[in-house]
């Protein structure tokens, strides 16, 4: 069957199995190979793709939830929206969040999210307190810092290549209220943008939408936004989709002129400094919007996220955002985020300094584009997500993970090299 992501590119061929128990997993070990687990196919690129695609949706119980201490252990197919409604009423919170709440907790490990608060808090596995992992022999182990602390590192970020995550146990975060205080700065350029976010940097939330088309003394002009948690309100959540994108836009719509007047109308919309806006409002604003994906047209999408060293972040930034700006092909999301630390975890994307992220239309010139830019981000020591990749190269991953090759030996040492293979793995080599 044909086989589509969120960003509607690639397409390829691959079966679905949907599985529930866990001899539905070992059925499928033992009868096929090259498979990779998906959760609720939220990825944009290949990922979560192969010739055989293990559906975990169906695994989505929560196993126990001491409320007391804020530990929740559920299983990997549950969604982060379902856990919200459960757990902020307790008054809890997951410690990390991604853009979007509609993607699975074993998603969100292989991947090893990061959120606003990345600079604070660091990544989603951070606060894995352990995992169960079913390995190619359908042998299950447990995984922690502490117990096969290698499996650990390797899957937490490890896209699914070193066995199938079955369940979690994740520390939560206390909260009082379901609402956000946030403050917008709007920026005049880059520079203004960067100083807003040093001088802010204790802040628990920090992001800016960029304007990536604008030029000379505007570039990178933004609006900083910045969130803390309000200490009294109500405790209830429940996830709202107020529109539908009901088809697929013609692709004449996305096109410089009309993501400029975007861009003009956002910047000049932010008017409030400080508000108080939901938890969905702030951490998930396009999931308001169903099937936003479809604004790109039919052709699809890619989303470019790379992350640049502290020390070369501005002049790196910098660099990025003239190249799209000369190449007149902005994006309506262009997401900037000041990151802390690296963590231990093999592949894990996010490392001390500024994070990129935007999205293109699929077309030639675009993919001229993105190995453009990827050359820019090796020349400053970056690296691009592999959550989001749809399309780099094996020099470019290789150039960004130092731990590529420890990542691969793991693979070969527990032969789950011969088992576990997406559509990106093999383009990648992993």
């Amino acid at each position: 069957m044909r086989l589509k992501s969120w960003g509607n590119y690639p397409h390829v061929e691959g079966e679905n199995y949907p599985v529930v128990s866990d001899d539905d997993l070992t059925d499928v070990l033992t009868q096929k190979t090259s498979l990779i687990v998906q959760g609720n196919n939220r990825s944009y690129g290949d990922s979560a793709f192969a010739q055989t695609v293990i559906d975990m949706k169906a695994r989505d119980h929560f196993l126990d939830f001491d409320t007391k201490k804020g530990i929740l252990e559920l299983q990997a197919g549950a969604l982060i929206s379902d856990v919200l409604e459960s757990i902020v009423p307790k008054g809890w919170i997951l410690p990390v969040l991604p853009g979007t709440q509609l993607i699975t907790i074993g998603g969100a490990i292989a991947s090893d999210i990061h959120g606003k608060n990345h600079h604070n808090v660091g990544t989603f596995c951070q606060f894995v307190k352990s995992l169960r992992l079913m390995l190619s022999n359908g042998e299950i182990i447990k995984c922690s810092n502490t117990e096969n602390v290698q499996a650990f590192r390797a899957t937490c970020a490890g896209m699914g290549l070193t066995g199938i995550i079955l369940d979690a146990t994740i520390q939560l975060a206390p909260i009082s209220s379901n609402r956000i205080k946030q403050t917008s700065h709007k920026t005049k350029n880059l520079k203004h943008t960067f100083e807003i976010f040093n001088e802010n940097n204790d802040s628990s939330y920090s992001v800016a939408w960029i304007d990536c088309l604008a030029k000379d003394q505007e570039l990178g002009k933004s609006v900083v936004m910045l969130g803390e948690h309000e200490t009294e309100g109500e405790l209830e959540y429940k996830y709202k989709s107020r529109h539908k994108m009901p088809f697929y836009l013609p692709s004449f719509v996305l096109n410089s002129w009309s993501i400029r007047l975007f861009n003009w109308l956002y910047y000049f919309k932010t008017k409030k400094k400080s508000q108080s806006v939901q938890l969905q409002s702030f951490f998930f604003p396009l999931d308001s919007i169903v099937d936003w994906n479809k604004m790109y047209g039919k052709s699809g999408f890619v989303q470019y996220q790379c992350v640049i060293p502290l020390e070369h972040s501005y002049e790196g930034i910098k660099a990025l955002l003239n190249k799209i700006s000369d190449s007149k092909q902005g994006s309506f999301l262009a997401v900037l985020k000041r990151m802390g630390c690296a963590n231990d975890n093999l592949l894990s994307f996010p490392m001390e300094g500024y994070s990129l992220a935007l999205d293109f239309k699929v077309n030639k010139k675009t993919l001229e584009l993105l190995d453009t830019l990827d050359e820019i981000v090796k020349q400053y020591n970056g690296r691009l997500y592999l959550c989001k990749d749809a399309r780099m190269s094996e020099d470019t991953l290789n150039h960004g993970y130092k731990n590529a090759e420890k990542f691969r030996k793991f693979r070969q040492d527990t032969e789950s090299n011969k088992t576990f293979n997406s559509y990106q793995s093999t383009r990648l080599k992993l």
